[in-house]
């Protein structure tokens, strides 16, 4: 069979351009400098050395609930949109051109710089030995930690921002269900309910994954990269943990001083992870109230629905009403109708000479009973509830 060469190219071309855009990366590093990387996997799995099923989570063709792992040399972040793998000196982003990530891109450049560098030669202060004093440079965050605040602020912020849009459309269409129930709004309805339920849950894993980590101190310390990189270079010599990352001239001098920090602290602030802790409990709180305020918008719904189905359980009641008036007039109508038959029918009577004396009083007699026999239905009814009063 011929094969079509016109869409065999247009196919190969799809691919070529889908497999593009899933490889595509941007790589900021410490001072918030950014490259555009078109690797594949193992290039990106050899750069920052984490396994293929870490690198498997971040795939935008999979769906992956929302996950913060701490590896040896990485920290695998995979929050909504937002998929980066943070080392301590760079962060690799995912699909940067993505109109959700482009503000976070933006937002990295300017936050990922430190802000206390040493000063340019001349300005900083010197000992007597020629090197700059200890007190030159300030303490300031772990470099991973401020990339980490920026994607958990932008997920957090994205979330409660939907939040936001969701309240503002369900809180007048749940008013206007209460006014007039309708089709049409009852079902505008049930698709915001939809979208808030999926919110829910997306919000609800952010914070579990949020909680999870502030429960486990084990879990926190394996995010200190630039920690266990000082330690790994207490055991190695400057030059073989400066080789770790070619080409970047500062990563040396800041692991001698990462080094020296190290030697100093006690081996008790190995494990000591407050910093961290009160960084994720900021954000824990705020991802918190997106659910409170998801919680209070579903009490709300339910809230509602409970009315609209009382309300339509009173009109179903008024219509049962209305169906046994209906029904005991009928029973009484039919009583007439068989009086008025009955006697209407050609028998001879002893007492029939006076044919329209005699049809006047049956029309009464059997007119009133029927109107009794209503009545006492009617009252029947109300005795035992099954009628309002």
């Amino acid at each position: 069979m011929a094969r079509d060469p016109a869409g065999a190219q247009e196919t190969q071309n799809a691919l070529k351009k889908k497999t593009a855009v899933s490889r595509s990366w941007i790589l900021l590093d410490s001072r918030g400098e950014g490259t555009i990387l078109d690797a594949d996997k193992y290039a990106i799995m050899h750069r920052v050395q984490i396994h293929a099923r870490d690198l498997r989570i971040l795939d935008p063709l999979l769906s992956y609930p929302s996950t913060i792992l701490g590896r040896e040399r990485a920290i695998v972040l995979n929050l909504e949109h937002i998929k980066a793998i943070i080392t301590a000196q760079e962060v690799l982003l995912r699909d940067p051109m993505e109109e959700n990530v482009i503000p976070i891109v933006e937002e990295l450049r300017r936050r990922l710089p430190p802000a206390n560098v040493y000063q340019a030669q001349g300005d900083g202060k010197e000992n007597l030995n020629g090197q700059h004093d200890d007190d030159a440079e300030e303490d300031e965050s772990p470099f991973e930690f401020r990339a980490l605040e920026v994607a958990l602020e932008a997920i957090c912020s994205f979330l409660d921002a939907r939040t936001t849009e969701l309240e503002t459309a369900v809180y007048p269409s749940l008013d206007e269900l209460t006014s007039k129930i309708s089709s049409r709004n009852m079902d505008r309805v049930r698709k915001l309910k939809s979208a808030m339920t999926r919110l829910t849950a997306r919000v609800q894993k952010v914070r579990d994954e949020l909680e999870q980590l502030l429960d486990d101190d084990d879990d926190m310390a394996d995010l200190y990269l630039s920690r266990k990189l000082a330690g790994s270079s207490c055991r190695v010599s400057g030059s073989g943990a400066a080789s770790w990352f070619p080409g970047s001239p500062t990563i040396g001098s800041k692991i001698s001083r990462a080094s020296r920090a190290s030697a100093v602290t006690n081996q008790g602030n190995e494990n000591d992870v407050e910093e961290l802790e009160m960084l994720l409990e900021v954000y824990y709180m705020q991802i918190d109230g997106t659910l409170n305020k998801l919680t209070t918008l579903r009490e709300y719904i339910d809230d509602t629905e409970d009315y609209i189905n009382i309300q339509l359980d009173n009109h179903r009641n008024q219509l049962i009403q209305l169906e046994l008036f209906l029904s005991s007039s009928t029973v009484c109508l039919s009583l007439y109708s068989l009086f008025a038959g009955i006697f209407g029918m050609s028998i001879p009577y002893s007492w029939n000479n006076d044919h329209g004396y005699i049809f006047k009083w049956v029309v009464i007699i059997s007119g009133l009973a029927c109107a009794i026999l209503f009545i006492l239905i009617v009252a029947y009814a109300r005795h035992k509830g099954l009628v309002g009063s």
